[in-house]
């Protein structure tokens, strides 16, 4: 997918940023008592479900460590048979043959794969800290969005503002060079990140080589940066467009302030006539904020209903009032994964918006994150999710109500999502620069609507 190629934000791992690598839709809460970390999968519902109860152990072991994985397993799995095996095999497999972190850490992970679900997987130490950072929007880095240029590169996509790049001047277009005075030429874009992350209130020094107003001008420079926590955000953009129309880019749904970031860009948006949400190459993240920014739309219905491994559905509904009730037009395309696809499946299900784009990700599976002794940790598939109408989207996707697809020459030519750039050469480009193709269906379907045509649209319509 060409998506992919295109993001990375420091401080959030890339498997997160790039688009739909390791798209996950969360179902989590956590309470703590005393010594005790309780991680529940609650179905969104008022009285959570208590999951599992994981118990800071005083004698914790690479055996103990394996051994609560392997339980957690067997009682969570939303497939009881397994992929075809008996689980219980894998109790004793390792009994006495693990005797370091790492070994117990493989083990697990050997025990992951037989289940053939790549949503079900091991987190070591950092992968499990960086997953619980990003639900508390905790993030510690200098703050700035980087990509990889088509000739390796690393480039400065933006810097966030009010972050310490952004303070020191740092612009779209800076080529980083060097990293506390170590050439980074040759690294992956991960590699860099992970050395310009680091902790708070410590400095990093940065050089880069930035292109002059003359052709072939270039100056070297360097900055120290000292790091900071830098906002998660969630909607990471809201404005209206020509035509009084508003737009909101929902960037994920990891964070837990991601609902309340939403609410507040709508009511900065309440003299606009409509509204279109992109949910563009949003990998989704908790199932909590798809629940309840769904019901910001809704006056009644069914917003998605889960199945467990006992086989038990149940079903979330809205019996509030919609916050929101302007037309609604949402684009999603082939990134839009997990909570994007539940939001969009709620919203189209019940009638209340239309949607435009391409077939989404195909994503219809539930994971619980959870702690394991040695504070790793583990996500298991813990349920399959339906849309309203019963329908099960997973590996199948969502299909919009208007298909625009795109090829590789509309991204090479920027007329794909107004804010990916694979040539990394356009920094300026902006919602309202009108070379979208997707977002221009959308604000046409949006005018059709208010003014009150197009009552039946077609299932395809050209671009």
């Amino acid at each position: 997918m060409v998506e992919r190629k295109v993001v990375s934000r420091i401080g959030i791992p890339l498997a997160f940023c790039l688009f739909f690598l390791g798209c996950q839709t969360y179902l989590t809460a956590k309470e703590k008592t005393n010594d005790a970390e309780i991680i529940v999968a609650d179905g969104g519902s008022p009285t959570p479900k208590l999951i599992a109860q994981l118990q800071r152990s005083p004698h914790v072991t690479p055996q103990s460590t394996y051994n609560r994985a392997f339980k957690l397993i067997k009682d969570q799995y939303y497939d009881q048979t397994f992929s075809g095996q008996d689980w219980n095999r894998w109790e004793r497999r390792y009994n006495g043959k693990l005797k370091t972190s790492d070994e117990s850490h493989k083990a697990i992970e050997t025990m992951l794969a037989s289940l053939g679900d790549p949503y079900t997987r091991f987190l070591d130490v950092d992968a499990f800290k960086d997953e619980k950072d990003q639900i508390e929007a905790h993030l510690y880095g200098v703050g700035m969005q980087l990509g990889m240029s088509p000739d390796h590169k690393v480039v400065v996509i933006a810097p966030i503002q009010d972050t310490p790049a952004y303070k020191a001047g740092m612009q779209p277009g800076d080529e980083i060079t060097e990293v506390n005075h170590k050439i980074i030429k040759g690294q992956s874009l991960d590699q860099v990140v992970k050395q310009i992350r680091g902790p708070i209130n410590t400095t990093v020094a940065i050089t880069f080589l930035r292109k002059g107003p003359k052709k072939d001008e270039v100056s070297r420079k360097e900055v120290n940066l000292k790091r900071a926590e830098i906002p998660i955000q969630a909607v990471v953009t809201q404005e209206i467009l020509p035509g009084n129309i508003g737009y909101i880019r929902l960037d994920s749904f990891i964070s837990n302030k991601a609902e309340k970031e939403m609410k507040d860009a709508l009511q900065k948006l309440d003299k606009a006539d409509g509204l279109i949400l992109d949910l563009r190459n949003n990998p989704g993240g908790l199932l909590t904020n798809a629940i309840e920014i769904a019901k910001m739309f809704l006056n009644r219905g069914i917003i998605v209903s889960t199945i467990d491994a006992d086989k038990y559905k149940q079903s979330q509904l809205q019996t509030g009032e919609a916050f929101y009730t302007k037309p609604l037009v949402v684009i999603i395309n082939h990134g839009s994964a997990s909570a994007s696809e539940i939001l969009s499946g709620a919203l189209r299900d019940n009638g209340r918006a239309e949607l435009v784009g391409e077939k989404s990700f195909g994503k219809g599976l539930v994971q619980a994150i959870n702690r394991l002794d040695d504070e790793s940790g583990i996500n298991v598939t813990i349920a399959r999710y339906l849309t309203p109408n019963d329908t099960d989207i997973h590996k199948t996707g969502i299909i919009p109500d208007y298909k625009v697809e795109l090829k590789a020459e509309d991204y090479e030519n920027n007329r794909g999502p107004w804010w990916v750039d694979l040539k990394m050469s356009n920094f300026k480009r902006s919602a309202a620069d009108n070379n979208d193709l997707q977002l221009k269906k959308a604000i046409e379907v949006m005018k059709k609507k208010l003014a009150g045509e197009n009552k039946t649209p077609a299932t395809t319509a050209s671009k």
